[in-house]
């Protein structure tokens, strides 16, 4: 159990849990253009895989501690402001003579301003809100009831989530009942995600902490997430 960061200290897989946790994120951003229906749910396709990156944060943020979460998500902004950076070019280009797809390329990858920024404004706040309360949590339980540390930073991290990318994207193109609905939709879908995981979670957490050696308190942390040391 460590409440100091070690700079130099070498992880065996957290650059895979990092590669994992931005490859959910540039996934679910290309399929959130869907709208889609799912039983008594109504939202955006990258619904359906972007939960997966607050599992990510969170066991980013249990194992490793805050401050090498953080690097995380700034790594995953950075990555998701790329992706939308080359899409929104390629989107300029003039397509060759002989390729007739680009009203499907535009309807599929176009990228819109307003959305973009929701997207980035969201996953920024909500990820960040996530590490916060959670590694807080740990420090308030002593460690233990990891499950409710797992699903209260969730309920927090999507909220704040959820709420902020539907009001910056769609308030004022929708009727209230409508947007009201998409944010209850989203959000309930993507904590029951976090809570169905759960056992998965435990199973993910426990093995990093043992081969890891790593079980972080953030006790002395710098929680500003624009510092750039811990």
């Amino acid at each position: 159990m460590r409440n100091t960061p070690e700079s130099t200290r070498q992880y065996k897989y957290i650059d895979i849990v990092t590669a994992i946790f931005v490859t959910v994120l540039i996934v679910s951003n290309i399929t959130s253009v869907k709208q889609l229906v799912l039983g008594p749910f109504t939202f955006d396709g990258g619904t359906i895989i972007f939960p997966l990156s607050y599992i990510f944060g969170d066991v980013l943020t249990e194992v490793y501690g805050y401050a090498r979460s953080r690097r995380v998500i700034w790594t995953g902004f950075a990555c998701l402001l790329l992706t939308v950076v080359v899409f929104g070019i390629v989107q300029q280009l003039t397509p060759a003579p002989y390729w007739d797809a680009q009203p499907a390329y535009d309807a599929i990858l176009g990228q819109t301003p307003r959305i973009v920024l929701a997207s980035l404004v969201a996953f920024f706040v909500g990820e960040f809100s996530n590490s916060y309360v959670l590694a807080k949590m740990k420090i308030a339980t002593q460690g233990k009831w990891l499950w409710a540390r797992t699903i209260g930073s969730t309920i927090v991290g999507e909220g704040v989530d959820t709420l902020i990318f539907a009001l910056v994207a769609f308030a004022g193109t929708m009727g209230n009942s409508d947007l009201v609905n998409l944010v209850v939709s989203n959000y309930i879908f993507k904590v029951g995600v976090e809570a169905v995981f759960t056992p998965i979670t435990y199973w993910v957490v426990d093995f990093l902490k043992r081969v890891e050696h790593e079980d972080y308190y953030d006790r002395a942390t710098n929680f500003n997430p624009f510092a750039l040391r811990s």
